[in-house]
């Protein structure tokens, strides 16, 4: 039996990726910063059989700590400030957790090289860039605080991989989503709204730039990229997504579709809703990941839109506890 460790087990990916590694017979360990966390709860009743630690990403004790006492075969780092908006806001704290912390990890990981490491990279990285679609190859562009982070981590996994010989890869995945999507996400944000929309208890939607156009997929799908990449001989970094683009407008009008709802009298575009500095245009050439890791995307972008549509219709409907 393999064991893995999965930071930020509570979040969406962590979630799916420790249900697929339970599915695989692996024992996984998941870190957890803080006990009042409300995700908690939900990873101890629907993965009983993850083993949760407390502890930090940002405190290398606590990580190495970690390590040494369940021993991992395989090291998923899933943690991260991941909320674009948020780290305008706080972009110091965005580069400690996001950034930092991975040096911290690998660093920990120099006195167990056995292991072997997952870092969470992303297409935010590429921001505004020169071409597209977007493969391995091409140079990164961040237009955040936290693409700057993840940039910063990507490039310790590459210099740790060279420099030290560990097995280190960063999967480089474009948007990915599902109905357990953080709310602050537009995804979710707008699936959430018709739902609040369908069953009366709101009117309208406020978002930014609809135009924006990026590749959407599903978490549970990508997560299998993940496992699939600490199992090759050599280590080597891959992007992930699934090569077609939708715009936000896409998104609303799916999302409203499967509600029974026409979109255009209920959704606002705001300059509030703007970022900073916009990422126009995401698309991932993923040929790499198909060849090598015999990886594809299984569900639609329609197909995912209307799960979580009906999922949160589930949710605002089901009385209240």
């Amino acid at each position: 039996m393999k064991t893995a460790l999965i930071t930020g087990i509570t979040g969406q990916d962590g979630w799916y990726l420790a249900r697929h590694l339970l599915a695989n017979g692996y024992a996984v360990h998941g870190l957890v910063r803080d006990q009042r966390n409300p995700k908690r709860a939900e990873v101890e009743r629907d993965l009983p059989d993850v083993t949760l630690h407390d502890g930090d990403i940002t405190d290398a004790t606590s990580i190495r700590r970690l390590v040494e006492r369940v021993a991992p075969d395989e090291m998923y780092n899933l943690g991260a400030v991941s909320y674009v908006q948020f780290s305008f806001e706080n972009p110091v704290l965005t580069a400690e957790v996001t950034g930092v912390a991975v040096l911290r990890m690998l660093e920990v990981l120099r006195d167990h090289p056995s292991v072997r490491f997952y870092q969470a990279s992303t297409s935010e990285m590429f921001g505004l860039a020169a071409t597209s679609p977007q493969s391995e190859a091409t140079p990164f562009h961040p237009r955040s605080p936290y693409a700057v982070s993840k940039v910063f981590a990507h490039h310790a996994v590459v210099n740790y991989r060279e420099a030290h010989g560990l097995f280190a890869v960063s999967g480089i995945l474009f948007n990915h989503e599902s109905p357990r999507r953080g709310p602050e996400f537009v995804t979710r944000k707008v699936t959430r709204g018709v739902a609040a929309i369908r069953t009366g208890r709101a009117e309208t939607i406020e978002l930014g730039n609809l135009e924006a156009r990026r590749d959407w997929g599903f978490a549970g799908d990508y997560v299998r990229a993940m496992h699939l990449m600490l199992q090759q001989d050599t280590p080597s970094d891959f992007v992930v997504g699934t090569g077609v683009t939708h715009s936000v407008r896409d998104l609303v009008a799916v999302a409203f579709g499967a509600a029974g709802l026409d979109w255009e009298p209920h959704v606002r575009s705001t300059a509030d809703n703007r970022r900073p500095a916009d990422v126009p245009d995401l698309r991932a050439d993923a040929s790499r990941a198909r060849h090598i890791l015999g990886w594809a995307p299984e569900m639609s972008f329609d197909d995912l839109i209307r799960s979580m549509v009906e999922a949160d219709i589930r949710a605002t409907e089901a009385p209240s506890r």
